[in-house]
């Protein structure tokens, strides 16, 4: 075990964080966000504090976890981890969210990227969660999070007349009429039905003998992992003490009831506890192993199922939308991705490592054949960019095919203290969290303020509109190409500023990095400083992802990467090689475990690349 760096070791990493991340003083940063946006750290310190997400706010959170007993104390920092934080924070509750690793580095960050009502639940009459989720879309499209989450429109193929066409227009109809009903517009246009000349037109790259007409109807896309990211950024600027890289490895408790939890940090090998009124378990297909630390069975199982997407270029598929079909299974989307398409996703049962969920040869080809079966020139193995597997935490049932899983959620207090979420969509995380944190509140003394969350940009959202609107002019002043402005307003919002800023301080942090254009070395210095980006892994594989877009899925962009975090976070010449080391390893092991024919071959390549760097 390696012992405890001293305080004065950080020395080096905050001067160093510091250097790299403070704005010059050029007045730039009202250029985007104006002067009454993102200045909360002029504020007094029981109303806001700093937006920045960086190692000394994570140490800072560590030292309050010990000191203090918290009201709330959240468990896992997945989208409805993150979201219950930030409920509970909001509310006046004093509160804590712990990560074992880094931010949606499981489920949430392995989605397919949608925000989205969940069309096919129609069919299985699940109206009441259609609806929850559609209401969520608008809000989140609208208020919540309108730079990062997008509309995006999908066509789907008819393959029958009349009958077809009547009844999944129905279902569209309807599917228009519950995004209407949260007393907002939805922010997005409704369905419309094609001819097959119309779709021929929209999608060149469709067999011929593919449809005989489609309809087309709105959803809504996402970066998972950058939203989650976000919400714990913005959580934690509302006073939640927030750190990833802390495990839970036992939980307190007095008689029956839970008190705390008992903590491991993973990046100082650093052990102590946590005391709590109430904490919340919300750690996603972990439920199970979470509960059995508390030495209870718990009332309800879920159950893990593995979906798989591939990342294939935009020019191999012509199309100016999305596409949605029906598989013998389940269904599946073709989702434009900038200058990508995602294909998924796979649906089938998981009982090995969750933490390196693996696909198969199996997989890619069962993706391959489905897609093109309505393309007229077949994508192959040479056209697959990327590939990335993910876990759906579904509630376990009767039905033993895990597309017919629950993806509804349950709250439980399987014990005094203890409050359980499980389940449920990545699209009504808000929900989630707040059930959770109602079933909390209610065990608390005192009256405890309702939810305020549906009225809780994240930050960057606030002035973003008008931002985007000036665009034009902000390029211009940075003599940055607009191109450019658009990519980094779409990721972070009127938080753009502290972007620019960087790269006016340092001209060279305004250069793509190597084999992913895409990408700023700016962005690299600023998930490090600002974002809680503490491993290469955090920086290319989910602050961006580049681990899944790039050619090479970033092989090339490590060691570049590597080095402007290493001047952030105080890295020696050893540490920096070696985080490079351990990502060229996880890119070989999951590029082997791709090439395996079953779940068991491919869990046991995967397992064999060593795990991120977890001790300085």
């Amino acid at each position: 075990m390696a012992t405890q760096k001293p305080a004065s070791a950080g020395t080096g990493r905050a001067k160093a964080a510091t250097s790299a991340s403070k704005p010059a003083a050029t007045g730039a940063s009202s250029t985007i966000g104006g002067a009454a946006f993102g200045s909360p750290a002029d504020a007094p310190a029981s109303v806001a504090r700093s937006t920045k997400l960086g190692p000394e706010e994570r140490d800072a959170a560590i030292a309050r976890l010990k000191e203090k007993e918290l009201d709330i104390l959240v468990v896992g920092g997945g989208i409805v981890g993150t979201g219950a934080a930030l409920d509970a924070v909001t509310r006046g509750l004093s509160t804590g969210l712990l990560e074992a690793r880094d931010w949606a580095s499981g489920t949430s960050s392995r989605s397919s990227k949608l925000v989205h009502g969940g069309i096919r639940y129609l069919e299985q009459l699940d109206f009441r969660l259609v609806r929850e989720a559609l209401i969520e879309r608008g809000l989140l499209l609208q208020r919540i999070a309108p730079h990062l989450v997008k509309p995006v429109r999908f066509l789907y193929p008819l393959k029958k007349r009349v009958f077809e066409r009547i009844y999944i227009g129905a279902g569209m109809l309807l599917y228009d009429v519950f995004s209407y009903t949260g007393g907002r517009p939805p922010g997005v246009p409704h369905h419309r039905h094609l001819s097959k000349r119309q779709v021929m037109r929209a999608i060149p790259s469709l067999s011929n003998d593919a449809l005989v007409g489609g309809l087309t109807y709105y959803d809504a896309q996402v970066d998972d992992a950058r939203y989650v990211a976000s919400l714990a950024r913005t959580a934690s600027s509302y006073g939640a003490h927030v750190a990833s890289r802390v495990k839970v490895e036992g939980f307190i408790k007095v008689g029956e009831r839970v008190v705390g939890v008992k903590a491991h940090d993973l990046q100082n090998d650093e052990h102590f506890e946590i005391r709590a009124k109430q904490v919340v378990n919300a750690t996603g297909v972990w439920t199970d192993d979470t509960q059995r630390m508390v030495g209870e069975r718990g009332t309800f199982k879920v159950r893990a199922s593995k979906g798989i997407h591939l990342v294939v270029p935009r020019d191999r598929i012509q199309s100016a939308m999305g596409m949605i079909f029906r598989t013998e299974k389940s269904v599946l989307f073709v989702i434009p991705w900038g200058r990508h398409w995602l294909i998924g996703t796979t649906d089938t049962d998981w009982n090995l490592d969750k933490a390196h969920p693996a696909a198969t040869a199996a997989d890619i080809d069962y993706l391959l054949e489905h897609v093109n079966s309505v393309l007229a020139i077949p994508l192959t193995r040479e056209d697959v960019e990327g590939v990335y597997a993910g876990l759906r935490p579904l509630l376990a049932g009767e039905s033993d095919q895990t597309s017919k899983l629950s993806r509804e959620h349950i709250v439980a207090h399987t014990v005094p203290g203890l409050v359980v979420v499980a389940g449920g969509k990545w699209t009504t995380y808000r929900i989630m969290a707040k059930d959770a944190i109602d079933a909390a509140a209610d065990a608390l003394d005192g009256r405890v303020p309702p939810s305020t969350t549906q009225d809780i940009a994240l930050l960057g959202a606030e002035g973003y509109q008008a931002a985007w609107n000036k665009r034009s002019k902000i390029a211009r002043a940075f003599d940055v190409h607009k191109v450019r402005i658009e990519h980094l307003l779409n990721r972070y919002g009127t938080m753009t500023d502290e972007l620019l800023d960087l790269i006016r301080a340092d001209a060279s942090l305004g250069e793509p990095l190597p084999g992913a254009d895409d990408y700023l070395a700016a962005e690299v210095v600023y998930a490090a400083s600002h974002e809680g980006a503490l491993h290469l892994d955090d920086v290319l594989a989910r602050r961006t992802r580049i681990s899944i877009e790039a050619w090479d899925r970033g092989v090339s962009a490590a060691p570049v990467a590597a080095r402007l975090m290493a001047g952030v976070l105080g890295w020696d010449a050893a540490r920096e090689q070696l985080e490079v080391e351990r990502y060229l390893e996880r890119v070989a092991a999951e590029r082997d475990s791709q090439l395996q024919p079953d779940d068991e071959s491919a869990d046991r390549v995967r397992l064999g690349a060593p795990d991120i760097v977890t001790v300085d």
